[in-house]
């Protein structure tokens, strides 16, 4: 029974908790709660930063670089400099097409920024001269733009053509990107089919005609027409559907550019017409791998698959999930002669990273208990050892319920912290140990000891660990990158700081009344 009545909260927690039977549940609880908080927090290398800015491209045709930039990129970025929260603005003019990009500030909402430019623009659009195309706003989205898995494609023994091998990786890459948390998928390299149209110049000045004519006249024929239906006097049904006008490459030749004397000019007179890859595409990515006896085999074509994953979303889960699809076509890439490697795979570093500063975290609290052994004792040592797992147990808890991520940032932030983590433990438990071996033992409980202990040192450990959170406050006002690269410190040193003095108060008399022993004092 304590009789003690404690003047500070520390006290207060101490005497409440010392005897109660949830103590130890809460103790379990509360590792329990980190452990399965570690486990589900979405895991990624380093932290995302908010990075905000558009593209925006309007197009002139016609107008030369100097027009362009007289009558669309000056104009315009004298409007974008209106918003608030721009940076930079670059602009850039070339023969009929404007491009300007809007930077703004770091830390700036993405979608109030998209908003601002579409705005923007939209309430400008009368300054423009006439004749330009619809401006086109491309978002900058960091967390889309960087992939975190890129898997080279390539064909073993070259049996597949350059075309064959892109529209396999087609296919693999529209059920991929059904996966959850996968944002977008993008194809790096590789040709697609294309009928290309090579002119003979000499004919097309033969024949009097111009490269336009040609276009018009392809352009005109290559639109799908539409099926459609009608109803009959019997109250039937008829659906009537015409074929794609181009199938083959002898559709294109048939293809009358003009008329002459009366007589059709097809485009095979004036062109040579084949089915191939688009010629006009001038990259190419090469790949080249160890065999089976570690030699090296001879530089091959590849086509490159990456793929990006939502704001927030697990990189582990989602590269296990690339992964697990992969396999699924072993049998159809053995049988094609498909080989393929994963050439950037941010999941399973992120997961390196972290599996290793939490190695390192642990080795960390092991050499604290060593050390305290020899300037507490064994017992006090352990007492306050098991202090630190539930604070980070807490520290993990609150960042994963306010969206935080696991990353090296996050990890270094909890290694910081270790060392402040310990104090209220170990001042609590010193302050235990020099009452149960003073003079006085003998005329107070045991119980009452260990809560005036307690509420002896609240207030000065109170206002320390204060100054300390203090000193970790203004970090979280650093602007631009750096500010966002480090933000996961400033937010969670503050929070293990405060979970140490509860978790100090609470468990550490409640573990010392059972685990240490006072010294027998004796009085005449």
């Amino acid at each position: 029974m304590v009789s003690y009545q404690p003047k500070d909260y520390a006290g207060k927690l101490a005497k409440y908790f010392l005897h109660s039977p949830i103590t130890m549940v809460l103790l379990m609880f509360l590792l329990g709660l980190g452990y399965i908080s570690l486990m589900v927090m979405p895991r990624e290398e380093n932290p995302q930063m908010v990075v905000s800015g558009s593209t925006i491209i309007i197009a002139l045709p016609g107008a030369t670089a100097r027009e362009v930039e007289n009558v669309i990129i000056k104009p315009l970025e004298r409007k974008l400099k209106e918003i608030k929260g721009v940076e930079h603005i670059y602009g850039m003019a070339m023969d009929s097409v404007a491009v300007i990009t809007a930077a703004f500030y770091i830390g700036e909402k993405k979608e109030d920024s998209n908003l601002k430019i579409y705005d923007k623009i939209m309430q400008n659009m009368d300054m423009f001269p006439k004749g330009i195309q619809q401006p086109i706003i491309k978002p900058l989205d960091i967390d889309v733009d960087i992939p975190i898995v890129s898997v080279a494609f390539y064909s073993k023994d070259g049996s597949l053509s350059e075309t064959e091998l892109y529209d396999k990786v087609r296919e693999i890459q529209h059920h991929i990107n059904g996966l959850p948390n996968v944002a977008v998928t993008d194809i790096k390299g590789g040709a697609h089919h294309q009928f290309n149209v090579l002119v003979d110049l000499n004919k097309l000045a033969g024949y009097n005609l111009s490269m336009g004519q040609i276009m018009k006249a392809v352009q005109a024929i290559a639109y799908n027409v539409p099926d459609f239906k009608t109803r009959t006097k019997n109250n039937e049904i008829v659906m009537t559907g015409v074929k794609f006008a181009i199938e083959d490459a002898d559709d294109i030749g048939n293809i009358i550019v003009a008329q002459y004397m009366g007589s059709p000019i097809y485009l095979r007179n004036i062109a040579k017409v084949e089915e191939g890859k688009d010629i006009q595409n001038f990259k190419s990515a090469l790949v080249t791998y160890k065999d089976e006896n570690g030699k090296f085999t001879p530089l091959q074509n590849q086509v490159t698959l990456t793929i990006s994953k939502l704001q927030g979303a697990n990189a582990v889960v989602i590269a296990d999930a690339v992964k697990e699809e992969l396999e699924k076509y072993k049998d159809e890439f053995a049988k094609d002669g498909i080989g393929y490697i994963i050439t950037r795979n941010d999941g399973e570093r992120a997961n390196e990273a972290v599996n290793e500063l939490v190695f390192h975290l642990i080795i960390s609290i092991v050499i604290i208990a060593i050390l305290l052994i020899f300037i507490l004792g064994w017992r006090e040592s352990m007492i306050v050892t098991i202090t630190v797992p539930a604070i980070l147990a807490i520290t993990l808890f609150v960042a994963y319920i306010t969206g935080q991520t696991i990353n090296r940032i996050t990890l270094f932030a909890f290694l910081l912290s270790l060392g402040l983590l310990v104090d209220a433990a170990i001042i609590v438990i010193e302050n235990i140990h020099r009452h149960l071996h003073s003079d006085d033992v003998a005329h107070n409980s045991i119980d009452d000891l260990m809560v005036e202990a307690t509420d002896e040192i609240g207030p000065p450990t109170n206002i320390a660990t204060l100054a300390i959170i203090l000193t970790m406050v203004p970090m979280a006002f650093v602007g631009q990158m750096m500010g966002q690269f480090m933000r996961p410190i400033p937010a969670n040193v503050p929070v293990s700081l405060i979970a140490s003095l509860f978790v100090a108060y609470i468990f550490t008399p409640y573990l010392a009344l059972r685990w240490l022993k006072h010294k027998e004092q004796h009085h005449v």
